[in-house]
């Protein structure tokens, strides 16, 4: 029954659900906002050795971003009705590969506060990891 596998996931499926929030809403805005989103970072990345590929990295982090909220969904699909957490995994291991790119940038930026806040989202997806092996 799949209430019974939700129960007994249900730390896996709540971190799966802050994932899919987290990535699908990014993904969204960057879709939707392309000129804004570029035009916000390159001048946030303006006098870094990254200013002149901005526009292919923005492009990278978004299909890192909706590829993990897709691989979240279904795995979280997977887990309520067959108890099979592989896209789960995988999911959540590209949420923090997400994660450590935008991390990344911003410490090139010298953008530590929102280095900070990037490292907050960073640990219950690490932990999403550690608890789907």
């Amino acid at each position: 029954m799949a209430m019974e596998k939700i129960l007994e996931n249900a730390a896996e499926i709540l971190l799966l659900l802050f994932l899919i929030i987290v990535f699908l809403q990014s993904s969204i805005d960057k879709v939707f906002d392309w000129a804004g989103n570029l035009s916000w970072l390159k001048e946030h990345f303006s006098g870094t050795p990254l200013s002149n590929i901005v526009p292919i990295l923005l492009m990278i982090v978004l299909l890192t971003e909706m590829v993990s909220s897709v691989l979240c969904t279904i795995g979280l699909y997977q887990i309520a009705f067959f108890n099979e957490n592989t896209l789960a995994f995988y999911g959540a291991l590209l949420s923090c590969l997400s994660l450590l790119m935008l991390l990344f940038g911003q410490r090139v930026a010298k953008d530590y506060e929102g280095a900070k806040t990037i490292a907050v989202y960073f640990m219950p997806a690490a932990f999403l990891v550690y608890l789907l092996q």
